[in-house]
């Protein structure tokens, strides 16, 4: 059995990160899933009314003694950009870390990761998009670019030991350009992987359905190994269900 939380607002449904781990040769479905708990970065950076300091770390606080084994904290972005994140150094600072539980943080650039570091973070995460439009519109560069802002960012990581995941948005399909190839999601996650992510994380952003999540990993699939691949689904069409069985079968 595996069980999905699920968070609601007015506008979405919101579901953890998934990674998936060993092939069960019974039932053809994985013997291990790790969810990647994303409310507190992904969920709250969404919220119009910003959230108070204490809330948060008490919100992070409560799903530490869920059985989680990885929460991401929050983002080191400028508040100019993301103002629900502000406060990033001082959630990082002022919650408890239970033992057994990661507790990753995002971080766009270099500065950000620096920061990161100074707050206590042990674990990172850089966010990159298999769409020029979508990656200009939010990461504020091309997808070239932004590559090499990650490169930056994982190699000092590396060099201090620190874990880095990568997240590739736009996976199966972009609120701006449409349909994306399953080529172009396997091209940047491969640079990711190369680059030394020792995950990388597919979201739809814009919902899809089982046979494009299906061909998409298959072609990911090609270049990197599936313990290595995390699944990101929204409920944008009431498919998020359908899309994470499809994935943990594939």
């Amino acid at each position: 059995v595996v069980l999905l939380t699920q968070r609601r607002n007015k506008h979405h449904t919101f579901f953890s990160s998934l990674n998936f781990l060993g092939t069960s040769q019974l039932s053809g479905l994985p013997e291990y899933v790790k969810i990647v708990e994303v409310g507190p970065r992904d969920g709250l950076q969404n919220e119009k009314v910003i959230v108070p300091t204490d809330i948060k770390i008490e919100f992070i606080n409560k799903l530490s003694q869920t059985g989680l084994s990885v929460i991401e904290v929050t983002s080191f972005v400028s508040s100019r950009w993301v103002p629900q994140m502000a406060d990033h150094t001082e959630v990082m600072k002022g919650i408890r870390q239970y033992p057994g539980v990661r507790y990753p943080v995002l971080t766009p650039n270099l500065q950000g990761f620096h920061r990161a570091v100074a707050a206590g973070a042990t674990e990172i995460s850089v966010f990159g998009a298999a769409s020029e439009s979508f990656s200009k519109k939010n990461i504020n560069c091309s997808i070239k670019e932004s590559m090499e802002k990650f490169e930056e960012v994982v190699k000092s990581a590396r060099h201090m030991g620190i874990p880095a995941r990568g997240y590739v948005s736009c996976a199966l399909g972009c609120p701006y350009e449409g349909n994306i190839t399953p080529q172009k999601v396997t091209e940047v996650s491969k640079r990711l992987y190369s680059m030394g992510c020792y995950e990388i994380s597919l979201g739809d952003t814009i919902g899809g359905t089982p046979g494009s999540m299906k061909r998409m990993l298959e072609n990911v699939m090609k270049e990197i190994p599936p313990g290595a691949l995390a699944v990101h689904c929204h409920d944008t069409y009431g498919q998020a269900l359908a899309n994470i069985l499809t994935a943990l079968q594939v």
